[in-house]
């Protein structure tokens, strides 16, 4: 049966490297959120209160647009892993929105989301916060460079609240504090064991899987 697979998490986690890594043992397409392609991004970073919303917005229907394209036709007929949960627009607009702005956007997004396919699997990475401003600042893009540490840390609580009360779909929860899954073989297999162990068809998975 084919299988639908989220990588959730928070910003630096590892999501897109492991999305990356599992589209071979799982013979999977990715997906991975458009990130760069938002307009107002950079100045989000900048001025996060004045350019929250049209930020936010921007996601949604980015995020929107790729699953009604992108997911929605390979549910159910071809293996999927993607790096980002629909839901996110949820988290990230409670962090950065408030009041008529917070209202309206859930608005949209309530909206847009009864249209999204839901994962058969979502697995939930996380790390503490010096990891996570660690891998921000080795893959060092330009509008990363002065992120907020307060900002993190308050998403990856954000983050934690939201999975703790999740129950749409299975959730299987990662710590990748001291994962390398990029370098280490074991690392990589222990990840791809745990996801298995998550789907229908659980078989143990060798070294050479990943």
């Amino acid at each position: 049966m084919p299988h639908y697979i989220v990588i959730e998490g928070v910003i630096g986690v590892g999501k897109t490297t492991l999305t990356r890594l599992l589209a071979k043992p799982f013979g999977a397409s990715i997906l991975l959120e458009v990130v760069e392609e938002n307009p107002f991004l950079s100045d989000f970073y900048g001025d996060r209160a004045r350019y929250a919303f049209q930020t936010q917005t921007f996601f949604a229907l980015s995020r929107f647009k790729q699953q009604t394209n992108v997911v929605a036709p390979q549910v159910g007929h071809a293996n999927l892993i993607s790096d980002y949960l629909f839901a996110k627009n949820d988290i990230f607009a409670r962090q950065n929105l408030t009041a008529d702005e917070l209202e309206l956007f859930q608005q949209l997004y309530r909206t847009l989301a009864e249209r999204v396919p839901k994962p058969d699997l979502v697995v939930y990475l996380q790390a503490d916060v010096d990891t996570l401003m660690a891998r921000i600042a080795l893959r060092d893009r330009p509008f990363e460079r002065d992120m907020d540490r307060q900002y993190i840390e308050d998403l990856r609580a954000a983050y934690d609240r939201f999975f703790a009360a999740y129950t749409d779909t299975p959730l299987l929860t990662v710590a990748t504090d001291t994962l390398n899954l990029v370098r280490d073989q074991h690392a990589r297999a222990q990840v791809l064991g745990q996801i298995r162990a998550a789907l229908t068809g659980y078989q143990q998975p060798s070294l050479l899987d990943l």
